[in-house]
């Protein structure tokens, strides 16, 4: 992954033939996210951001025999407004039916209903239609506010792995929201910041964190839901923060990004309000973060300098001379608006730049 993606010639062409994968979709792609099915390797969805109400999701999926990523007409759906997230159920195992999580002035909640899905039992649906046909069915709109027209948009959600019942969202409104999917019930919803919420990440059953346009990372605990924990600060006033990573393999550490800056922080939560180490080799504002799921010491950073850097973090919290360098480094056609790290298989890297998909072996 250290090569750029229009460089090619001869020999080692053929070698990073097997090592990136491109699609490209007929629209600007922005949110995107890899399934976590083991009987669906190489699935993702990528959905589209155009200026208008009617948007697309697409399903797509490596033919690992040929090297092309098709999307398939079948599983293609049309969507209101941008999706600003996308992202599979967290069953690596297939005990549950397969389902897609949409955000953008709800939350949605899709059916996947695919052939050869495995543990799919049933499969009769409101529109009565048995097995055997591909298709996407929306199975819920989850809105919070009823009483009125007007909606906060959902800026983003994270589904809880531990408990895949439950959806945590972050809205322009301020609030954090928790939903019971099956039961299609708010859990329990929280004013979270002074400002808009851009991010939320869980970790474990009940405990998440969020950030603001007001600067700071916030963790609850649904076990004491009047206090929350400031873990950090933005150091200029007005500056938002705008995504959010916590580790999954070391809890104690979370990655943020601050609105239109080239540098991300990285924090210890032990230590609040002082980054353990900020890594600044963008050139330009960074869009996107992802830990690796299967390392606790590795992180994923994308931006608008059309780099994809890969970084080690095992020396965190040592003074390292001129600050850190990440150990890979990738060029994409174009600024990189978003990056997912494969949960299922941890040696694939999807990014999204203007209308192409491009999946990395890293």
């Amino acid at each position: 992954m250290g090569a750029n993606s229009d460089h090619n010639n001869g020999s080692d062409e053929q070698q990073r033939r097997s090592e990136i994968y491109t699609y490209e979709a007929p629209w600007h792609i922005y949110a995107m996210n890899w399934s976590v099915r083991r009987d669906k390797n190489y699935r993702l969805a990528i959905a589209s951001l155009l200026e208008q109400y009617p948007n697309r999701v697409e399903i797509v999926q490596l033919d690992d025999s040929n090297g092309e990523i098709r999307s398939d007409p079948m599983l293609s759906f049309e969507h209101p407004y941008p999706p600003t997230k996308v992202s599979f159920i967290p069953d690596k195992e297939c005990q549950k039916p397969d389902l897609l999580a949409t955000s953008s002035d709800f939350l949605r909640i899709w059916r996947i209903f695919d052939d050869d899905e495995c543990g799919d039992d049933e499969v009769v649906t409101n529109g009565g239609i048995g097995s055997g046909s591909r298709r996407v069915e929306m199975k819920s709109v989850l809105n919070n506010n009823r009483n009125s027209e007007f909606c906060g948009p959902v800026t983003s959600f994270d589904w809880n792995e531990t408990e895949p019942k439950r959806i945590g969202t972050s809205s322009i409104d301020t609030t954090c929201t928790i939903w019971d999917i099956e039961r299609e019930t708010v859990d329990t919803q929280l004013i979270a910041h002074d400002k808009e919420v851009y991010d939320i990440a869980w970790c474990g059953v009940g405990v998440f964190a969020s950030v603001s346009a007001d600067g700071s990372v916030r963790v609850f605990d649904l076990r004491d839901k009047e206090h929350s924990t400031i873990i950090y600060e933005s150091s200029e006033p007005d500056t938002p923060l705008v995504r959010l990573g916590w580790n999954k393999q070391d809890p104690r550490y979370m990655a943020t990004i601050i609105m239109d800056s080239a540098k991300v922080v990285v924090l210890d939560i032990r230590f609040p309000t002082q980054p353990v180490v900020e890594l600044q080799r963008h050139q330009a504002s960074v869009n996107a973060i992802a830990w690796a799921p299967h390392s606790s010491c590795h992180i994923c950073t994308a931006g608008d300098d059309s780099q994809a850097l890969i970084w080690d973090l095992s020396s965190m919290g040592q003074p390292v001379e001129g600050g850190l360098d990440p150990i890979l480094a990738y060029t994409a056609g174009a600024e990189i608006e978003q990056l997912q790290w494969s949960s299922s298989q941890s040696d694939w890297v999807a990014i999204a730049f203007a209308s192409k998909l491009q999946i990395l072996r890293v």
